[in-house]
């Protein structure tokens, strides 16, 4: 893909961000070849780091993109802002763990890439920021991903002043796990990545998918779906594995 990079290497998939002439801005193209390359993961695959090229991850809209769009009907627009959503859920419901290599700024949408990662690790020095007042729009899109990271107070904030903020405050308000020095963030990534690699899987995938439908259920109906994901999960052969493994105190076979 032309925009985006894919390299995978020990169960582990690297999606990165290849315009770092434009600060990896988005396009129509690179929307599509996001998504794209979400889609495509193969079930081998275990862990999804996703990071930009450069020192930018993603420095939010491309410039060029925005002055084609100036002139969109509002149905053109719905119709970009669609493409966009479908990426970042793509992201957000990929059943793998995605993990965030935030090793620069992101801005506006880039902060929304962030958002729908599983795990985000900042280098220090990076920046974050929902921009798009600045411009006279707002950080609608994204919106959908990044209130259940950082919650209302936070957004009152910095959704409203547009300004950006620094890697610790990221952290504070929950956009973000964790900010380690530039030169040790690919070491981070990869610890996080083997914190995975033993896990069971499937056990990840479903752990996953039990977060995001369990938080859009009522108390009984989260009560009765979880009852019946632990009793389904339990009798599934990688349980069995992971559990026999325990009690015979080997390592399990995934």
């Amino acid at each position: 893909m032309g925009t985006v990079r894919v390299e995978t290497r020990d169960s582990v998939t690297t999606v990165l961000l290849d315009r770092p002439d434009v600060r990896n801005a988005f396009d129509e193209r690179v929307i599509a070849d996001l998504t794209g390359a979400f889609l495509a993961i193969p079930p081998e695959v275990r862990v999804v780091v996703l990071g930009g090229a450069g020192p930018t991850f993603c420095a939010g809209a491309d410039a060029a993109w925005m002055k084609r769009s100036k002139d969109y009907t509002e149905e053109q627009n719905a119709r970009d802002a669609y493409a966009m959503a479908t990426m970042l859920r793509t992201i957000d419901e990929c059943p793998r763990p995605v993990i965030a290599r935030v090793n620069g700024a992101a801005l506006g949408g880039g902060s929304g890439l962030v958002a729908a990662c599983d795990v985000a690790v900042a280098a220090e020095g990076a920046q974050f920021g929902f921009t798009e007042v600045r411009l006279g729009l707002v950080p609608a899109v994204i919106s959908t991903f990044v209130l259940p990271r950082i919650g209302a107070r936070a957004a009152r904030r910095y959704f409203l002043t547009g300004e950006r903020f620094g890697a610790e405050e990221a952290r504070a308000v929950g956009l973000i796990h964790e900010v380690v020095p530039p030169e040790a963030l690919d070491a981070r990534v990869d610890a996080l990545a083997r914190e995975f690699l033993q896990c069971g899987p499937r056990a990840v995938t479903a752990a996953k998918k039990l977060i995001r439908e369990t938080l859009e259920l009522s108390r009984e109906e989260a009560i009765d779906y979880t009852v019946r994901t632990i009793a389904r999960v339990r009798v599934g052969p990688e349980a069995q594995e992971g559990l026999g493994a325990f009690l015979e105190k080997r390592k399990p076979q995934w």
